[in-house]
């Protein structure tokens, strides 16, 4: 029996650890018959990830770096280079100076607002632009968003507006692609312990209020997020795109 994704080819940005949403999408993309590239920031995220690669067994893996030139698109040739088309790529990608996470949005700085939107929404952008001449066959690009991005959350600071963006990135973006078969989605999952989110003041108290309130009186991990991807990866979403899908034990629908 053939898996749902079987001869697929999936791009992972954004695995740092065996805590990363990142991870859940890719070991639930391989379950499911992807094959994989993988790309890790640093030669420490590299040690961290070593012991995931037995189990993901990536095709291509690389260094890559989206505040540097030319790396994002040394990642993409090297795909073009093995596979020769590309049908999955998951953007799971963030990042704010600390100051401007931890403060006030009116007291943000220019540059420090301007390298979060880069990093966290306009490197979608780019990736989907990379993307688009490898899914000659359509294909579907996933990037990671949080509710923050559409109701206060404390201490989230300059990201709320920042992720805002990447939202409305995803709805602009299926609509331009959408005529070549190209599916763009944003998964939204609830508060979970990663290492982006170890960044955000009093978190533990965000956990215990999701607990609380989310209809579920659950938490989601990162397998919960991996399952949504490769639906949303899968023919049975051939229909779906421009969607937050929201993966939050019901969370988002709270007041």
């Amino acid at each position: 029996m053939q898996l749902p994704l079987q001869g697929k080819i999936a791009l992972i940005l954004g695995i740092a650890n065996d805590q990363s949403i990142a991870y859940g999408v890719a070991r639930a993309l391989k379950a499911q018959g992807a094959e994989l590239a993988i790309t890790y920031q640093t030669d420490r995220t590299r040690d961290f990830i070593a012991p995931l690669l037995d189990e993901l067994q990536p095709g291509v893996l690389l260094k890559c770096n989206v505040q540097e030139e030319g790396s994002l698109e040394a990642v993409f040739d090297a795909i073009r280079a093995k596979w020769g088309k590309l049908d999955i790529a998951v953007h799971s990608i963030a990042f704010a100076p600390k100051d401007d996470l931890h403060g006030r949005v009116v007291d943000s700085s220019a540059a420090g607002f301007a390298l979060a939107m880069d990093v966290s929404c306009h490197s979608f952008v780019r990736m989907a632009k990379l993307a688009e001449p490898l899914m000659k066959d359509g294909g579907t690009l996933l990037t990671m968003s949080y509710y923050g991005s559409e109701k206060v959350v404390p201490n989230y600071g300059v990201m709320g507006p920042v992720k805002a963006a990447l939202e409305a990135t995803v709805r602009y973006l299926s609509t331009e692609l959408g005529p070549q078969g190209i599916r763009v989605h944003a998964v939204s999952p609830g508060p979970l312990l990663t290492r982006a989110a170890s960044g955000i003041r009093e978190f533990d108290s965000l956990l215990a209020q999701a607990t609380a309130q989310a209809p579920m009186r659950q938490l989601v991990d990162i397998d919960d997020v991996g399952a949504a991807a490769a639906f949303l990866c899968s023919d049975g979403a051939k229909r779906l795109t421009g969607s937050t899908f929201y993966v939050d034990g019901g969370m988002n629908i709270v007041a």
